[in-house]
């Protein structure tokens, strides 16, 4: 993997938490009960979730700061903080990715080690999606653009299969639609409906 691969990858990871903080921030008041794509989990669970994995992405890197609780069975209170303790997290996780020395081959994830690139198209993939699943519960635009469906693509032909049997992050892989964009296509891929709306929940 080349030097210039690995910043492709930061530069996809910083624009994944963007969108997320963007996301997280928009969420109207009282909306932090909505359901969401993710069954049985509320806005306000996706989001511990998500920051939780994160801080497991850093913490993988550096062998501390794990994360306090179980990103699996996110108990969902958020305070009146929760975009500032999303924010600490995703600055700490791109500050770790970004002083990956040029060369490095391998990078430890939760996931198990990863090249690099990879490594951050995972912790892209998870951030993206989980704020896509907070923007479509809370009548947000989304914010997963093909752009960025696109890139953390990368990701999820490696490591979607491994999530769904070893996690059940995952449902099972939807037909995709016709004539599907990259981000309808990802959303698929990973079993998520592409047209979701709280209606389904």
């Amino acid at each position: 993997m080349s030097a210039a691969s690995n910043v492709e990858g930061i530069e996809l990871l910083t624009l994944s938490h963007e969108r997320l903080r963007a996301v997280t921030a928009g969420v109207p008041e009282g909306a932090w009960s909505a359901p969401t794509p993710c069954s049985e989990w509320t806005v306000a669970q996706v989001l511990e979730h998500a920051r939780l994995d994160q801080q497991a992405y850093g913490a993988a890197v550096t062998g501390t700061g794990w994360p306090e609780a179980d990103p699996f069975h996110p108990a969902g209170v958020v305070g009146a903080d929760a975009t500032a303790e999303l924010d600490k997290v995703l600055s700490g996780v791109a500050g770790v990715y970004a002083e990956l020395p040029a060369d490095a081959q391998e990078v430890a994830t939760p996931l198990g080690p990863l090249p690099p690139p990879v490594a951050a198209a995972a912790a892209a993939m998870d951030a993206a999606v989980h704020a896509w699943d907070i923007a479509v519960a809370t009548g947000q635009a989304s914010p997963l653009d093909d752009a960025l469906a696109g890139g953390v693509r990368l990701a999820a032909d490696r490591l979607a299969d491994q999530l769904r049997d070893s996690f059940g992050v995952f449902a099972p892989a939807r037909e995709v639609p016709e004539g599907a964009g990259a981000a309808e296509s990802l959303l698929a891929f990973l079993g998520r409906d592409p047209h979701w709306t709280p209606a389904d929940a």
